[in-house]
Order: structure tokens, then C-alpha cells, then sequence
């Protein structure tokens, strides 16, 4: 597996409190298969999880450097999971914010329960500028769990969604579940991500298992698990989905 939403950089969010916590969970996600990591900090203007890029990376060197020493494999990469904000380019150019290891590719956040009326206009605007966002685990959002037809508006906009696979055990509760398993039947999730913030296993090989009866395609598991978070860090295309 290769995982693109994780907050493993310790000390900046809601995720991994010390470093310890951070390469002990990495060294769990080398023993169940995971190769690669995108790793995701919070990043919400005007609140306390608005770390800057130079802080990001020298976190984020440190971190590099323990996993080396600690002869952790795993391939590290660098972004944020970004909550939606008309400022985002701004930010950007700013060297507040990264996208996804520097790539076109934007992990962006939505609220989870209120809905905001200019959202659609906030992606429109990134996509003009030549970005792609993602859209962090659209399973978890109050307007798709009432109205998951409602992602194919902004499927046909070019964005792109990001499942958290937990969903499919419940973790967010059983709306999020049935969202998540409506969405991957309809072919319109390109990624399957942890979203993991502290020391736990992934538990790869039973959400292998329960991905395949839902979408009845290695393929596809393959694209979800690995083969797009490729095309990420590589900055190549993703097939509209909707």
C-alpha cells in the first residue's frame, strides 16, 4: 500500500504528539506492506494548526533522518491536508502550504457537517490555475452522506476524492460506512487513504479482503492502493471520474 493522507509529522496537529509516536507507527506500516507515505499536517488558516512550510521541513527532515537510523524504508513525502479556504493559492505562493510533494495535487478538506456555499467556486478558482484537488475523505461529510449522488458535481469539475478506508469498519460511524461503499461501487474514489494520526496498525491485508467484494477488481484495488498515489508524486493525470 502506498498511503497519501496521514499526520505523522509530530507535534503540529491533532496527530503524532513526538517523534517516538511518529516512527513507531512507521515502523508498524513497514511490517504490513506500506512502502510510501504522503504526509499531511493539518493546515487551517487562523487557527493553532498553521504550520509553515520551513517549520514542515524541518519536522519533516528530522523525521527522514530517525527513519533512516531506524532502517525504515518507507519512501517519505511531503504535503498538507488543507482546509478549504479562498486564500489557498495565496497560501501557496506564500510558503505557507504545500501541495502534495509539490505537484499540482491539493488534499483539501471540507467541514464535516455545514455546508459551504462558495466551495464549488474556491475548487473552480484552483482548478483554473492549473491545480487538481482531492477531496479528504468525502465519506465523512454531512452533504454526501445525505446526497452522495451530489459528488458527481464536482467529479465533472475535475476533482478528484480520497476515501478513509476505516470507513469501511465503522471507525466514522455507519453513515460514513454505506457512503464510502456507495461511492466505491460507483467507481468515483481514486484513492483509499489511512488518515492515521497516532500508533495503531493499518490492518492492510483485512481491508484488502473487504475492498475486493466491493469492488470485484484487483485493478482496482491496485489503482486506489497504489497505482494513483504514483501518478500524485509524479505529477501525471488522473482520469476524471464522474
Amino acid at each position: 500500500m502506498k498511503d497519501i493522507h496521514c499526520h505523522l509529522l509530530p507535534g503540529i496537529d491533532d496527530g503524532a504528539k513526538t517523534l517516538e509516536e511518529s516512527i513507531a507507527t512507521l515502523k508498524r506500516a513497514q511490517a504490513e506492506g506500506v512502502t510510501d507515505i504522503i504526509i499531511t499536517p493539518h493546515y487551517i488558516n487562523k487557527s493553532e494548526y498553521n504550520c509553515n512550510n520551513k517549520k514542515k521541513l524541518e519536522l519533516f527532515k528530522k523525521l527522514k533522518q530517525q527513519a533512516m537510523l531506524e532502517e525504515i524504508s518507507i519512501n517519505l513525502y511531503l504535503g498538507n491536508e488543507i482546509y478549504i479556504d479562498e486564500n489557498i493559492a495565496k497560501l501557496i505562493k506564500n510558503n505557507e502550504i504545500r501541495p502534495l510533494n509539490n505537484t499540482k495535487y491539493l488534499l483539501i478538506e471540507l467541514p464535516l457537517e455545514n455546508t459551504m456555499k462558495n466551495v464549488k467556486d474556491i475548487l473552480y478558482e484552483l482548478i483554473t490555475k492549473g491545480y487538481v484537488p482531492i477531496l479528504a475523505h468525502p465519506e465523512r461529510y454531512r452533504i454526501f452522506k445525505n446526497h452522495p449522488d451530489y459528488v458527481v458535481e464536482f467529479l465533472r469539475m475535475g476533482v478528484l476524492l480520497q476515501g478513509n478506508y476505516r470507513s469501511l469498519f465503522g471507525s466514522y460511524g455507519p453513515e460514513a460506512k454505506k457512503t464510502l461503499k456507495f461511492l466505491l461501487k460507483k467507481g468515483w474514489i481514486s484513492f483509499l487513504a489511512s488518515d492515521i494520526h497516532h500508533e495503531e496498525n493499518y490492518g492492510i491485508e483485512k481491508m484488502k479482503k473487504k475492498l475486493k467484494t466491493i469492488v470485484h477488481s484487483d485493478k482496482i484495488v491496485d489503482d486506489l492502493l497504489a497505482n494513483n498515489f504514483d501518478k500524485v508524486i509524479n505529477n501525471c493525470d488522473i482520469g476524471i471520474k464522474g
